[in-house]
């Protein structure tokens, strides 16, 4: 297939004629980081920023770590540097940047992360989140060492338009994007400490709902069930492409069921283990292996069974399914689980244990308000992630049109 008029191959793929394809090296230059010693670190002094502090291609204040030594001005970061992380014990994150503007004066930068300092930074701090230099990353990255050099990082091409006004309107483009990414994130960070606020007044009963009057009990987990809290069955089963959905922990996601990267077992095998263990719809889920604390309700009819990972509760009469599954995510039940596993040698938790976690409750009309306005709390909050997650997706898109000039902004 031909390139399409007006437009040429490159080592970066298709750009406009009039682009041209420039290493990192020839359009500015790559810093290294500061070495310190353990002994430098004090409670105040010059802040070395770290990997931690670039979140979501963002600044992150949060973990901060100052050092009390001479720092070269050189590496003293400036606005408009792009701060990459180059070396991490997860190699996902080799790559990730943030563009560094006034909040960052008076800042240096430590030996795991480089800076590229250019006057094309607000072009080349979207040309790192995309997938033109995401690629090169990878391409360089050593087989054990998850480690990028300053060799590799100034040997990266890059497609540039040819008018400061060009690279200009895509890079404001991008960062309009961005900044309304930036403010949705603060919108669902409020959202979550408003939920986590309502969960903590609302379910210790700290704070009554308008009508409701009258002591709230407290009591063990097993004393709430319909039938007695069981898990899956403690065998490997055979798996199948097709069959009855299987469930382990890495299917409760988010505090939901994830239907994603499924196992199936035959119906046979889900007759016999039926016997033990049969989700239905109310059912709550807690994870008890592996990763301990995920919780998660059944809301539909699915059939569907579960491994030993897995617990299942049912609850009886005194207390509905959905504010079991509020309380298990509550700072008191966690902290419980949290003690529980860490008395195990395994890091698990056991189903004797499950069983003595206590839950405090209300009475059933009580419980059923309080659940209402945490479900609407997580509607909201539902509706907001996904907002993101399509804005993610839309910048990704317009990343790939911008930046190799498939669409021109002239």
């Amino acid at each position: 297939m031909g390139v399409m008029s007006g437009y040429k191959l490159t080592e970066v793929g298709v750009i406009p004629k009039d682009w041209s394809v420039k290493k990192l090296g020839e359009i500015g230059e790559s810093l290294i980081g500061l070495t310190y010693r353990p002994v430098d670190v004090r409670q105040h002094g010059v802040l070395v920023l770290r990997s931690s502090n670039v979140q979501h291609n963002d600044l992150c204040f949060e973990g901060n770590v100052f050092v009390e030594v001479d720092v070269p001005q050189r590496i003293m970061v400036q606005n408009g540097d792009i701060l990459v992380c180059v070396r991490n014990g997860s190699r996902e994150l080799i790559g990730k940047c943030a563009l560094l503007d006034d909040r960052a004066n008076g800042m240096t930068f430590g030996a795991f992360m480089a800076v590229f300092r250019s006057s094309h930074g607000k072009l080349l701090n979207q040309l790192f989140q995309s997938g033109i230099i995401k690629r090169q990353i990878n391409e360089h990255l050593g087989a054990t060492i998850n480690q990028i050099t300053n060799k590799s990082l100034n040997s990266f091409y890059v497609p540039l338009p040819p008018t400061n006004f060009e690279r200009s309107a895509i890079a404001e483009t991008l960062s309009d994007v961005d900044s309304l990414l930036k403010s949705l994130d603060h919108l669902i960070t409020k959202k979550r400490n408003l939920k986590q606020a309502a969960m903590q007044q609302l379910l210790t009963g700290q704070v009554r709902l308008p009508g409701f009057v009258g002591q709230w009990s407290r009591n063990e987990l097993r004393c709430l069930v319909s039938t007695p809290i069981t898990d899956g069955p403690h065998l490997t089963p055979k798996f199948y492409d097709t069959g009855v959905p299987f469930l382990s922990v890495n299917n409760l996601v988010d505090n939901r069921i994830n239907l994603n990267d499924l196992r199936y077992i035959s119906k046979e095998d889900d007759s016999i283990f039926a016997k033990k263990c049969k989700p239905k719809r109310g059912d709550v889920l807690l994870g008890k292996a592996a990763s301990v604390g995920k919780v998660a309700i059944v809301e539909s009819d699915l059939d569907f069974n579960i491994w030993s990972p897995i617990a299942l509760v049912r609850t009886g009469n005194q207390m509905t399914p959905r504010f079991l599954y509020y309380q298990l995510l509550s700072a008191d039940c966690i902290n419980q689980i949290r003690l529980l596993t860490n008395s195990s040698s395994q890091g698990n938790i056991g189903m004797g244990d499950i069983k003595k976690i206590q839950v405090s409750y209300p009475a059933i009309e009580e419980q059923i308000a309080i659940s209402n306005i945490l479900a609407d709390l997580d509607a909201e909050l539902a509706k907001l992630e996904a907002r993101r997650e399509k804005t993610a997706l839309l910048k990704q898109g317009m990343m790939q049109e911008l930046l190799t000039g498939k669409t021109r902004l002239i």
